[in-house]
């Protein structure tokens, strides 16, 4: 898998400069069928990753630690 950059210095390339895939494929070492390929590919978006929602063991003692605290700091 290439990089976003690299698909967007090849369809920069290709599109802007109107260079032919052989001439992408010397520039980048990259083979033509890959240079191709990218060039026909719609417009491609970074991937999105999501966070998963994070469990930590004391959240079912949340409340009791809290009060604690709270009285703790009373003294």
């Amino acid at each position: 898998m290439i990089s976003m950059e690299m698909m967007g210095k090849i369809r920069r390339m290709y599109f802007r400069d109107k260079l032919s895939l052989h001439e992408i494929a010397k520039r980048t070492g990259l083979a033509r069928n890959t240079i191709r390929k990218w060039v026909r590919a719609p417009e491609a978006k970074p991937p999105v990753y999501q966070r998963r929602a994070i469990f930590n063991k004391l959240s079912p003692f949340h409340a009791t630690l809290e009060q604690a605290l709270k009285a703790d700091s009373l003294r």
